[in-house]
């Protein structure tokens, strides 16, 4: 590629605002670019940093019209269940012991999830996992819940579980219309997530607009049936320590759900809503942009301020940290 076409490309594409700031020793060492959409209570654009109308890959934040999609395809799931079909579980044992009760309520073997071998997402529990001398495991990953969701709806349906996967199965192509009609927009591109399953790309302002709809949907449809599933049970959404589960715990009627690379979507209980993705997929800003996107949308609570403090440690002990750069 010559100088000049490499200049055109840059020109035709604005950097991205900082987001968040990582400081040691009150020295800005990294920074943390990306965009962020934040939506009023009737579903408008209220703030736009970066580029919000452009494609990108919710991950797992599109957990929650999976799980509306399985629903609508007949699966009877409530409360814990629920939730834990659209989540991304730390592997606790809680998490691992009612994959393995879903599984067998609905006749399956652990065998036939889709999903990679793992082990548990939450840091204490992994080395407890592992002194134990367990090994990874496709129960103990942390979309396990979501797979075990997509077999039992399609043994129910009597669609193939062995292309499950596949983004032309019914299932699928259920979970895409689902996506596209929550976020009132067409899906842009279909990809293959870490789990394997397929993963649908809308703009950050159609994720919002999502998880607008959902708190906003009437109590009987799939979509508020899920959302009030995850902000009743939010431990089974996340883990112990996670901060989807912090945030739907302590602020009633929150909906939150965060995704890999960067990627976190919340709504408040009056549809005001929010979706950003950090531009590099560094899960270490999510927080402190989190923190600084609620106090923005007007919520207080302690557990905002207890979301945004994220320490630097430096030779055991801290000598800094990451925060919000907007």
């Amino acid at each position: 590629m010559s100088v000049s076409a490499v200049s055109a490309n840059s020109a035709d594409s604005p950097i991205p605002p900082v987001l968040a700031e990582v400081v040691r020793s009150g020295f800005v060492e990294s920074r943390h670019r990306g965009s962020l959409v934040l939506l009023d209570a009737d579903g408008a654009v209220e703030l736009a940093l970066g580029e919000v109308t452009e494609p990108v890959f919710p991950r797992s934040s599109n957990k929650p019209m999976q799980a509306a999609g399985v629903l609508r395809a007949g699966l009877d799931l409530a409360g814990e269940r629920l939730a834990l079909a659209a989540a991304s579980h730390s592997g606790e044992p809680f998490h691992r012991d009612l994959v393995q009760k879903m599984l067998d309520e609905h006749g399956l073997d652990a065998g036939l999830l889709q999903c990679p071998p793992d082990l548990p997402l939450d840091e204490a529990e992994r080395e407890t996992y592992l002194a134990a001398g367990a090994v990874r495991d496709r129960v103990t990953m942390n979309c396990s819940g979501k797979h075990t969701a997509m077999l039992a709806a399609s043994a129910l349906n009597g669609w193939s579980l062995d292309t499950y996967l596949d983004p032309a199965h019914p299932l699928q192509q259920l979970i895409h219309r689902v996506v596209e009609e929550a976020s009132g927009e067409r899906v842009a591109a279909v990809g293959t997530d870490g789990c394997g399953a397929p993963l649908m790309a809308i703009s950050l302002t159609g994720l919002a607009r999502a998880f607008h709809t959902f708190v906003l949907s009437p109590s009987d449809s799939p979509e508020r049936r899920v959302a009030d599933a995850m902000r009743a049970h939010p431990e089974y959404v996340a883990g112990t320590h996670r901060h989807d589960t912090w945030l739907m715990r302590e602020v009633p009627g929150v909906l939150s759900k965060m995704g890999a690379e960067g990627v976190q979507a919340v709504a408040l209980p009056d549809g005001r809503a929010l979706a950003f993705k950090v531009e590099d997929g560094a899960v270490r800003a999510l927080r402190p942009v989190l923190a600084r996107a609620l106090t923005l949308l007007g919520v207080e609570s302690p557990v905002v301020e207890r979301i945004g403090r994220v320490g630097l440690s430096g030779g055991g002990r801290v000598v800094g940290e990451i925060r919000a750069g907007f």
